[in-house]
C-alpha cells in the first residue's frame, strides 16, 4: 500500500530544527517562498528624510527607490532507502521514526551547516580574535595551539554590537564545544549563581553579557589569512584553520523553508520492497547589506 505522504512530511517539517535550536533564533521568511524554491522579498527603499525648522523652500522632491531581495533555496535530498513490511511501519510512529531517523538527522545537520555558512560574516569589521591562554587546536585537520575563548572576548563583542546599534534583547552566541569548554572553565564563571542559568532544554546553556550562550559540536571554520575566509561545509581542511564562535541578533539573519517532499517506488522487483527518498528546500541569508549585526570570534594562533 502507498505511504501517507502527509505523515512523513509532518515528521520532517516538525523535526527539521531539532537538535539545532539556534536556527529558530532567526527571522522566519517562509511566507516569501515562491513555488517552494525561491525567496522573493519586496524591500522598501530609504525614506525621504526629515528636516527640523526648514528654512529653505521649496523643499527638494525625492523619489524612493525600492528593491527586491531574491535568492534560490538549496536542495537537500536523502539517499533512497528500502522500507520492508510497510503495513507495520505505517501503523507505528516509533517504527517509522527509526527507519527515517538517520536520514532526517543527516538532512537536519546539513541544513544547519549550510545555514550557518549562509549567515557567516565575511567583512573584516565583523571579525574578532580570541585572547585566552594557549589550548591545542580542535578544528578538523588543524595543528598547533590556539588562544582560548574568554568572557572578555564576549564583552568585546557586546561593545562592538552596541556600536552598530544592534538590539540588545535576544542576542545569541553559538559556540563550538571545544571553545565552550575553555570558556566555562573560567574561575569566575564557575562561581556564578546557578539561578542565573537558563533552560538548557531550549539549547541555551547560560547568559553572559547579554548573549544567550548556545553550544554546537562545530560551527564555522575560517582560514588563517590576514582577512580570514570562511570555509564551506566539507571543504578540505588545513593545518592553520581556526574555529569560530558566531554571534548575532535574530533580526539580522533569516531562514526559509520551501518544498518538503517524499518520493516512492512501490513493489520494486529488484529490491523486493518499496523504495523512498526525501527532499527539502531550505536557505537563508544575512539581512543587512553591510553585514553588520553578526560577528565571528575567530581563534587566534598561540605559541
Amino acid at each position: 500500500m502507498a505511504l501517507e505522504k502527509e505523515i512523513w512530511q509532518t515528521d520532517i517539517v516538525g523535526n527539521l530544527y531539532k537538535g539545532n535550536d539556534f536556527l529558530t533564533r532567526s527571522t522566519n521568511v517562509d511566507q516569501y517562498v515562491l513555488a517552494g524554491k525561491v525567496v522573493h522579498i519586496p524591500n522598501a527603499g530609504a525614506g525621504s528624510g526629515v528636516v527640523r525648522n526648514r528654512s529653505s523652500l521649496p523643499a527638494t522632491v525625492t523619489k524612493r527607490t525600492d528593491t527586491d531581495i531574491v535568492y534560490a533555496l538549496d536542495e537537500y535530498t536523502s539517499n533512497p532507502i528500502t522500507i520492508p513490511n510497510i503495513d507495520t511501519i505505517q501503523l507505528s510512529y516509533d517504527k517509522r521514526a527509526s527507519v527515517i531517523g538517520e536520514d532526517m538527522a543527516s538532512i537536519r545537520e546539513l541544513v544547519a551547516d549550510w545555514m550557518l555558512r549562509n549567515w557567516a560574516p565575511t567583512a573584516a569589521a565583523q571579525f574578532l580574535r580570541t585572547t585566552g591562554a594557549a589550548v591545542l587546536s580542535a578544528s578538523p585537520g588543524a595543528t598547533g595551539n590556539r588562544k582560548g575563548l574568554t568572557k572578555e572576548d564576549l564583552k568585546k563583542a557586546r561593545l562592538a554590537m552596541n556600536k552598530q546599534n544592534i538590539p540588545q534583547e535576544g542576542r545569541v552566541a553559538l559556540i563550538p564545544s571545544d571553545m565552550m569548554d575553555f570558556l566555562l572553565s573560567d574561575a569566575d564563571l564557575l562561581k556564578r549563581d546557578k539561578s542565573l542559568e537558563l533552560d538548557v532544554k531550549g539549547g541555551v546553556i547560560a547568559k553572559l553579557y547579554g548573549f544567550e550562550l548556545m553550544e554546537r559540536s562545530a560551527t564555522l571554520v575560517y582560514t588563517n589569512a590576514a582577512t580570514p575566509v570562511v570555509k564551506d561545509p566539507g571543504q578540505a581542511t588545513a593545518a592553520t584553520d581556526n574555529q569560530a564562535a558566531i554571534l548575532w541578533h535574530p533580526s539580522i539573519v533569516e531562514r526559509a523553508l520551501g518544498t518538503v517532499d517524499m518520493f516512492e517506488r512501490l513493489g520494486d522487483p529488484t529490491y523486493y520492497g518499496d523504495i523512498y527518498s526525501f527532499l527539502v528546500m531550505a536557505g537563508g541569508r544575512i539581512r543587512r547589506g553591510d553585514g553588520k549585526g553578526i560577528f565571528a570570534i575567530i581563534e587566534d594562533a598561540a605559541a
